[in-house]
């Protein structure tokens, strides 16, 4: 069984979904949780179409569902996990039929995923960013893991929980240290043993507290504490929630140096710009896939005259900082990395060349790589820590609907296109459709508007004007706006920035609107 929450995989995950159609075509049961009937939801077997933001109260009632039909794995929970008591205590309370007032589905539904969920021979979740921008992001997330770990659909074949990765090295980012908390091999900043060995391999004194996550960055120059920013292959003039503020604050920096492929609204606004290199096929380097596979990248084509590689750059700005670290090389620095991190230790340039890549954690040069990233939990004798239950509760979105904004808007990703449009814009696409603001049937008969006609949407803070497209896959009081085309709709003029207070990612998928009609003049 796959359960894919939250995503919309044949959109926006393509690759990853053929091999969804693989999984279809081969016997396995396909259940589709999202607020839209997406192209995803045509391909499943049950589809449950929730209410924006209701997530945890679906998956509180499936875990009390799970275990009231004897369908938990009493002896991996006892084995393997910690937690268990005030998880059930928890889920007591989210009946079928409170599921269905708080998310919509119909109680028998959530009662037959919950059974097909339990009953799998092998079953796996996976979840985007339907689960992530939320304002408790991060207890959505654990809401899922509660039911791998009720089932003990985890750290095994065909099983367990998956985040789906927008780009090819999102993984290899958070590996290397790209989180506020941790160094490469995920090692936190504020363990002295940990640290030290960092301070001592780069001569320097690492800060030992954590770091601003990107929402706490935002807050940061709010306060004037952050006046300096250097941004590396991001746009958050138009990706940030709450655009207006994220323009005002990023034009109130003293400094601000841009190194990208492409001219960017954000590069618009930079001191400095540096023109970097295309990681795919100008540079040399690791990536990492979601199933924690190092791959070597080698350069296919040279660089452009006038650019340079994006690791020659730093090591140039460091030079300039007073700091020789002599000549760029990748290899030499994977090696650092595999001194420093024991997960990637095992992964010399020569391994990763023959066996084309390896999987984290690798140990030593005699480890093939770990399969399962939690088989240890299957263990006779437990090796490490138990996985936690967490008890989360049910809290509706922070941007509440009322008569003077009465529908739901949720924001997404095209088939054709990608974030911010910086990398898809530039080319033609037949599936091309550009911006509109997508609306029920039902809706648009309740608004007296026509496909096409151009509307005024707005939110608590600010409008756009987009032209309406209407879509049977929502339903009354649901729209959706796509976030790749700023220059023609400001999706993210609309979208609050309550942010997930653990994660720092703001809420984009859950914003109250009204629909006005437009007038040109």
């Amino acid at each position: 069984m796959i359960l894919l929450w939250g995503s919309n995989a044949r959109d926006t995950h393509p690759i990853f979904f053929h091999h969804v159609l693989k999984g279809i075509r081969n016997g396995a049961k396909l259940c589709v949780v999202d607020p839209r009937r997406t192209s995803s939801a045509q391909w499943a077997d049950i589809w449950l179409g929730l209410d924006v933001g209701s997530d945890i109260s679906l998956a509180n009632a499936m875990g009390r569902e799970i275990i009231e039909a004897g369908l938990a794995d009493e002896k991996f929970i006892k084995h393997a996990t910690s937690g268990f008591k005030a998880y059930r205590a928890c889920v007591e309370k989210y009946t079928l039929e409170r599921a269905e007032r708080e998310t919509g589905v119909p109680a028998e539904v959530i009662r037959r995923t919950a059974h097909a969920y339990g009953k799998a021979k092998s079953a796996q979740i996976c979840w985007t960013l339907g689960i992530t921008e939320h304002h408790n992001a991060v207890d959505n997330v654990v809401a899922l893991i509660n039911l791998a770990l009720l089932t003990g659909h985890v750290g095994k074949y065909g099983s367990g929980v998956n985040p789906l990765r927008g780009q090819n090295n999102v993984q290899g980012g958070g590996d290397m240290g790209a989180i506020p908390d941790r160094l490469p091999g995920f090692q936190h900043v504020e363990n002295a043993e940990l640290r030290g060995k960092f301070d001592r391999a780069w001569n320097a004194k690492i800060e030992p507290k954590r770091g601003w996550h990107l929402s706490a960055m935002f807050d940061a120059m709010e306060r004037g504490e952050l006046t300096t920013l250097y941004v590396l292959g991001e746009n958050p003039v138009d990706s940030e929630a709450d655009r207006h503020r994220a323009v005002k604050l990023l034009g109130g920096l003293k400094f601000m140096v841009v190194q990208d492929l492409f001219y960017t609204k954000t590069a618009e606004m930079a001191e400095v710009i540096l023109p970097g290199s295309a990681g795919w096929c100008e540079t040399e380097g690791t990536v990492t896939s979601s199933e924690r596979r190092v791959q070597l990248v080698r350069a296919a084509v040279p660089l452009p005259d006038g650019v340079l590689d994006d690791m020659e750059i730093i090591f140039q700005l460091a030079r300039r900082l007073g700091h020789e670290w002599g000549k760029s090389n990748a290899e030499k620095i994977w090696n650092e990395v595999r001194q420093l991190s024991p997960m990637h230790a095992g992964m010399s340039y020569k391994r990763l060349e023959a066996l084309g890549g390896i999987q984290w954690p690798c140990y030593d040069e005699a480890h093939p790589g770990e399969m399962y990233l939690h088989s240890r939990l299957w263990q006779e004798q437990l090796i490490g820590p138990r996985a936690p239950f967490h008890a989360v509760e049910f809290e509706p979105p922070v941007d509440e609907l009322n008569e003077q904004f009465p529908i739901r808007l949720t924001t997404g990703r095209h088939l054709d296109s990608y974030n911010t449009g910086a990398q898809s814009e530039r080319f033609p696409s037949p599936l091309r459709r550009g911006a509109t603001i997508d609306l029920s049937p039902e809706d648009g008969e309740r608004y007296k508007i026509g496909e096409g006609e151009k509307v005024r949407v707005s939110s608590r803070r600010g409008s756009v004007v987009a032209p309406v497209r209407f879509d049977p896959g929502l339903r009354p009081g649901l729209a959706f706006l796509s976030v790749h085309f700023h220059e023609q709709v400001a999706t993210n003029d609309l979208t609050i920035d309550a942010v997930d207070p653990k994660s720092g990612t703001s809420e984009f998928k859950a914003t109250a609107i009204r629909i006005d009609k437009y007038l040109e003049n």
